[in-house]
């Protein structure tokens, strides 16, 4: 079925029905989207890869949002159920990750990818961005070693060795226990950062990730795990 559209006075466009698509409709006046992005991440440890889609509407709820890849596929296609639920303000939906990674990058071309959703109130968005399937290479952790026990749960410094060419590190420290993690994004500079003693536990198992940034936005993982001492 057509969408259903009605241009009212003035070029203003409104939606008559949330789950409508008019996204193929010509001269439509759109917005852009707060926030519109996709990448690939690579986890170098396993050796998975998947894709990130992340897409904010602003202050309104998205009613509807498609996402149209380079080759004319519709990769993704949401319809809030009602319009009294006011639809949805961010989304953040990422692939599986089958072992081979090309299998994913098939999935996903290289390309322009088309992002158009309608908000509750009627409004129209639109913004594009590219996917590359260029990874970023991972860093060498420093410290604390991979499966390092012992580790001083105070004054603990992360390092770990230069990556030319990267824009920004994500340093990601998990306790196994009961999930809670420090999240945190460096310059392409860094190459160290303080734990604050006050996040680690003694006698604790936490998983280290630390991540190179390409200029493309794809990262690239590295995944390690250590314990803290007891009674420090």
């Amino acid at each position: 079925m057509k969408s259903l559209l009605t241009i009212l006075a003035g070029a203003t466009l409104t939606v008559a029905h949330p789950s409508d698509d008019p996204s193929d409709a010509p001269s439509i006046r759109a917005r852009p989207f707060a926030l519109a992005t996709l990448r690939f991440e690579q986890n170098a440890t396993d050796g998975d890869v998947e894709v990130v889609f992340e897409v904010m509407g602003g202050t309104d709820g998205l009613a509807w949002l498609s996402v149209t890849g380079p080759d004319g596929r519709k990769v993704v296609d949401f319809r809030a159920p009602d319009p009294s639920t006011l639809g949805v303000r961010q989304f953040e939906f990422e692939s599986p990750e089958p072992p081979d990674p090309r299998v994913v990058m098939a999935a996903y071309p290289e390309g322009v990818y088309t992002f158009t959703g309608g908000t509750a109130r009627g409004d129209t968005l639109r913004s594009q961005a590219t996917l590359s399937h260029r990874l970023p290479p991972p860093v060498t952790v420093v410290a604390p070693a991979d499966d390092a026990e012992d580790v001083p749960s105070k004054g603990l410094r992360v390092t770990w060795g230069s990556v030319p060419g990267v824009v920004a590190y994500k340093v990601i420290v998990e306790d196994e226990d009961t999930g809670a993690a420090l999240t945190l994004t460096l310059a392409g500079s860094a190459r160290s950062l303080s734990v604050p003693d006050e996040f680690l536990k003694p006698g604790t198992g936490y998983q280290l990730a630390i991540g190179t940034v390409g200029s493309n936005g794809n990262v690239s993982f590295i995944e390690n795990g250590f314990t803290t001492a007891e009674g420090m």
